[in-house]
């Protein structure tokens, strides 16, 4: 298992930073260099508890279909996606909220397993850890420069 924990302070109201995060074309438009597409379940506006998505992406020059349910959901402070199917053993990516001084405190952990073993994990080490934190630090970027547009 790998985890990945990013802190990224916003400067807009807790509720316009969970909204914004939930939504599917800010996700499409934040990765918009792997063409990520929303093509199952919920393809527009905010997805909520129980909902799933199905996104259809190019990493490594492949393109990749990955779908996940929103397993938990406490607006504006929390909500998780957990893999349905995909590409990883497991993933499971937590977002937490919390508002401090007027603006936001916006908490990633995404928690995956590789398959194939001792190459799932060589290849994480190399090259998928880096590759999705930096996957995710622009996603937080984009979260970043439209919440406060808002």
């Amino acid at each position: 298992m790998t985890t990945i924990k990013l802190t990224t302070h916003i400067k807009a109201p807790i509720e316009v930073v969970f909204n914004i995060a939930r939504d599917i074309s800010e996700h499409e438009l934040s990765n918009k260099h792997t063409h990520e597409k929303a093509i199952a379940g919920i393809t527009s506006g905010k997805i909520g508890l129980g909902e799933t998505v199905t996104w259809r992406a190019k990493h490594f020059g492949i393109y990749f279909q990955h779908t996940s349910i929103i397993s938990e959901f406490n607006s504006p402070t929390y909500f998780v996606d957990k893999m349905v199917k995909g590409v990883f053993k497991s993933m499971l990516h937590e977002h937490i909220f919390e508002e401090i001084n007027n603006e936001t405190k916006m908490t990633d952990v995404f928690t995956y397993e590789v398959p194939l073993g001792r190459i799932g994990k060589l290849f994480d080490t190399l090259l998928l850890r880096s590759y999705l934190t930096r996957f995710l630090l622009n996603r937080n970027r984009h979260l970043q420069q439209k919440a406060t547009l808002t």
